[in-house]
C-alpha cells in the first residue's frame, strides 16, 4: 500500500482549465510580450453524467482521516491543525452535503486499520487505489491523478514526445518502478538508465549523465519549480497516463458497504467540481501545474 506518487491512472480525462489557444498576429504589428499559459487544472467528472442528489438524511458526520506529513496535501498547519488540499477538500464536501466534518491525522500505514474498526469514517489521504486497497475498503471517484512526465534540462526542452524521438537517448528512470516498466514496454529504443531513487536521478540529469527523466509530474514540477533543481530544468513533452502500468487513480476510501456515504462523497465532488471550487483549491495548491 503506498500513497498517490507511486500511482498513475486512466485518461486524464477533462480539464476543467481555461482554453491555451494562442491569438494570430496582425501583419506589420508588433507582438505582445508572450504571456505565460493559463495553467491546465484536471477535472475528472463529466457535466453530462451529472450524479442524483441521494438521500443525505442519514448523515449526521463524517470522521476523515488523513495522513501527519505530507505536503502540500495534508499536514500540520501553522496553528497546529490539519491543513492541505486533502483536508480543505474534505471540509468542502462537508459544507456541500451540510454536514459536521472532522479530521484526523493519522501515520500512513495505520489509516485503512483505522477505518475498518470504526475510528474513522473516511480516509482522504492521496491514497492510490489498488485492487488490494479494493479488498479492504470501498472508493469513491477519482478526485485526482498523477500524470508521468518527462523533463530535460532547459536548453534541450522538446515541445512533443513520442517513442521514436527517444531513440539512441538516454532516459533516467527510477529502477523497478511502474515508469520504468513503461519506458520499457513503449519507448523500447531509447537507453534506460536506472537510479535507485528521485535525489539520484535528478542529480544524474542536473549533471547530464542523462538526457530526459521520467517520473511522477507531481513531484517533479516542484523540484523543477524548487530550488534544489539550481533552475536547470523543465518538463518535455505532456502528460503520459496508462491503467495497466499506473493504476486507478486517487480516491476517497470509506468503510466496505458503506455505499450512503461514497454516495454521498461521489455527488458532492461532482457538486464542488462543477461550482468551481475544486479548481480554486488546486491553483491555490499547485501554482505549477504537473499536467
Amino acid at each position: 500500500m503506498r500513497r498517490v506518487l507511486f500511482g498513475l491512472a486512466v485518461a486524464v480525462g477533462l480539464f476543467a482549465g481555461l482554453p491555451c489557444a494562442q491569438a494570430q498576429v496582425p501583419a506589420k504589428q508588433t507582438p505582445a510580450a508572450p504571456q505565460a499559459a493559463p495553467q491546465a487544472v484536471p477535472g475528472f467528472w463529466d457535466p453530462r453524467r451529472r450524479p442524483e442528489r441521494p438521500d443525505l438524511s442519514r448523515l449526521t458526520v463524517v470522521r476523515f482521516l488523513t495522513e501527519t506529513d505530507y505536503p502540500p496535501f495534508n499536514y500540520t498547519g501553522a496553528d497546529g491543525n490539519p491543513a492541505g488540499f486533502n483536508v480543505d477538500l474534505a471540509r468542502a464536501l462537508c459544507e456541500e452535503i451540510k454536514i459536521t466534518c472532522t479530521v484526523q491525522m493519522r501515520r500512513f500505514e495505520t489509516l485503512v486499520d483505522a477505518l475498518s474498526s470504526n475510528r474513522g469514517d473516511a480516509i482522504i489521504a492521496s491514497m492510490a487505489v489498488s485492487p488490494q486497497l479494493r479488498a479492504r475498503a470501498d472508493f469513491t471517484d477519482p478526485y485526482y491523478r498523477v500524470p508521468a512526465r518527462f523533463a530535460s534540462r532547459k536548453d534541450a526542452v522538446m515541445p512533443e514526445i513520442r517513442p521514436e524521438y527517444l531513440e539512441g537517448k538516454k532516459v533516467g528512470v527510477i529502477a523497478g518502478s511502474a515508469h520504468e516498466a513503461y519506458l520499457k514496454a513503449m519507448f523500447t529504443d531509447a537507453e534506460l538508465h536506472p537510479y535507485p531513487n528521485d535525489d539520484a536521478m535528478r542529480a544524474g540529469l542536473r549533471k547530464g549523465e542523462v538526457d530526459f527523466i521520467f517520473g511522477d509530474a507531481i513531484s517533479l514540477a516542484f523540484w523543477i519549480n524548487g530550488t534544489d533543481s539550481g533552475d536547470c530544468c523543465a518538463f518535455s513533452g505532456g502528460p503520459f497516463v496508462e491503467s495497466r502500468f499506473f493504476g486507478e487513480g486517487i480516491g476517497i476510501a470509506v468503510r466496505k458497504g458503506n455505499d450512503v456515504l461514497r454516495q454521498a462523497l461521489n455527488w458532492a465532488l461532482f457538486r464542488v467540481w462543477e461550482k468551481g471550487r475544486y479548481t480554486d483549491l488546486w491553483l491555490r495548491y499547485f501554482s505549477v501545474s504537473p499536467f
